[in-house]
């Protein structure tokens, strides 16, 4: 997989959080995920269609997804599963929305989010597609975002994304 596709969903990831939540992100390093299982227990789901299919998902631990939703809203979101569903669905569709832009030549679309909320929930890719997942930290907490997309020069290395963590330094 092209590297660049990491690099776009990274730099998306934190822009997003510095502009919409002034929050400093970190990137880790990027691997391949061996399993469908979420990394964490609330995540956003969105979908690309076109020239470039597949999933993109923000996933969160329960407690890091009430401050980063607190932080975005302005709000408690601990009052209404409602307002955190929609923060994590707006952030999601921010950072996809960002990705995509970054898909020089590729004609994109992006469906509406979802959100899951549930311990051990599973996301199935695309078949024939690699999950590569990112974890990040921050002040609020770690998260994941994962994607798994066919049509933006995948090779048949899946761990050029996954050792791409030199390119990660930014």
């Amino acid at each position: 997989m092209d590297q660049n596709i990491v690099l776009s969903f990274i730099r998306s990831t934190k822009d997003i959080f510095d502009t919409m939540l002034q929050l400093e992100v970190s990137p880790g390093t990027p691997s391949v995920k061996s399993t469908n299982k979420a990394s964490h227990d609330i995540s956003g789901i969105i979908g690309f269609a076109g020239e470039v299919e597949g999933t993109a998902v923000l996933s969160f631990p329960k407690a890091t997804a009430y401050r980063v939703c607190d932080l975005f809203t302005g709000s408690d979101c601990s009052e209404s599963e409602e307002d955190l569903c929609d923060a994590i669905g707006e952030l999601t569709n921010m950072i996809a929305g960002s990705a995509k832009a970054q898909f020089e030549g590729k004609e994109v679309s992006i469906s509406c989010p979802s959100v899951i909320i549930g311990a051990d929930h599973v996301v199935h890719s695309k078949k024939g597609t690699v999950c590569i997942s990112i974890p990040f930290s921050s002040d609020c907490g770690d998260f994941a975002v994962e994607f798994a997309v066919k049509g933006l020069g995948e090779t048949n290395a899946t761990a050029d994304a996954a050792t791409s963590s030199a390119a990660v330094s930014h």
